[in-house]
């Protein structure tokens, strides 16, 4: 079979440049969210988190689209972004209350499982507290907020999940994320929650994306991987969140009813063991070693995102694996890329 420029579901993201997207044919919202053109002199937007692997699709999409955009950061922030500590209410206080932006899209969060779990309260301050204190002052000069949230909201007995279905975390990161949700839509009622599943893009370093970082099981061949061959998850581009991010902005400009929660998810289901080999076919690299761990009762996070979908917003890039080899030629990118990254300080 020729499946032409886009290729299979997931086999063709590695293969292609993540700028190709098609449309999805779904829609989202209770709105038209299409690719109008909105007039608003002098548009200015924050990012926080804009160092990140999400944060830099987004202040891209925004800049591109001839949006003010200021990100901020904190360890990597200088000199392309603003140093802002996001756990001093002065700190976020002063940068809305100078730059006066329109839009801010909170994707600044603590995701890594090890400190999570090994420093909750660490995570409690930024993933609730400082996401409750930016909302508020973001409600203090009448900025549109977005905060940027998980399917791990869900305990993924019954997916596909709508927007309203009660959510039920399983684990301590999942919790921090729906308490953030709480405290964002507590301290700003026009604020926006956009849900989204498992994320990949172009990486600076291997361990930015759960995807990406599964080349560190594939590359080694000599050394047997188990790999998780029962949670499912749904890949998705951080091109197309972006994207998401800007038209719900966009839209909201327009109608100020625009608020509430969404989500946002590619439509292809898999399994970490699934997505390992779509890489290492990517690379013609052996797969043998990867073995395949299953599990009877399967966790099923999938995200129905036809509340947006409905009215005609987005697009979805082509699949995983024609989508991982614009990120890098070689397998060797990816080897000098996760070195780098160790001898890093």
């Amino acid at each position: 079979m020729s499946w032409g420029l886009l290729g299979p579901p997931l086999v063709n993201w590695i293969r292609a440049r993540p700028g190709w997207l098609r449309p999805a044919g779904r829609q989202w919202g209770r709105c038209w969210l299409g690719s109008e053109d909105v007039d608003i002199p002098n548009r200015r937007i924050l990012i926080t988190g804009a160092t990140g692997l999400l944060g830099r699709a987004v202040y891209k999409e925004f800049k591109e689209n001839n949006w003010h955009a200021v990100g901020c950061g904190y360890s990597r922030a200088r000199p392309k972004f603003e140093q802002v500590n996001l756990l001093d209410p002065a700190a976020i206080r002063d940068i809305i209350q100078d730059f006066q932006p329109h839009v801010i899209v909170h994707c600044a969060a603590e995701r890594r499982p090890d400190v999570v779990d090994s420093q909750p309260d660490a995570a409690t301050q930024l993933n609730v507290a400082a996401s409750g204190n930016l909302a508020k002052e973001a409600a203090a000069v009448g900025a549109f907020l977005i905060y940027i949230s998980t399917d791990y909201v869900f305990d993924g007995t019954n997916p596909p999940y709508k927007e309203g279905d009660a959510p039920n975390p399983l684990n301590f990161y999942g919790k921090t994320k729906l308490d953030g949700e709480r405290a964002v839509l507590e301290n700003n009622e026009g604020a926006a929650v956009l849900r989204i599943p498992i994320l990949y893009g172009e990486v600076e370093k291997l361990d930015e994306s759960a995807v990406t970082i599964l080349f560190d099981k594939v590359q080694f061949s000599n050394k047997s991987a188990n790999m998780d061959h029962w949670q499912q998850r749904f890949p998705t581009h951080v091109k197309d969140v972006a994207r998401v991010c800007r038209q719900l902005t966009e839209k909201r400009m327009q109608d100020p009813s625009i608020k509430g929660t969404f989500h946002w998810s590619g439509n292809e289901q898999m399994t970490k063991y699934e997505m390992a080999c779509a890489i290492a076919d990517a690379f013609n690299l052996p797969s043998s070693h990867l073995r395949p761990i299953p599990r009877l009762e399967r966790w099923r996070g999938a995200l129905s995102a036809n509340y947006i979908w409905r009215d005609g917003l987005g697009h979805i890039s082509p699949t995983l694996t024609w989508l991982l080899s614009s990120m890098f030629s070689s397998p060797q990118d990816w080897t000098i890329v996760t070195r780098a990254t160790w001898d890093c300080p």
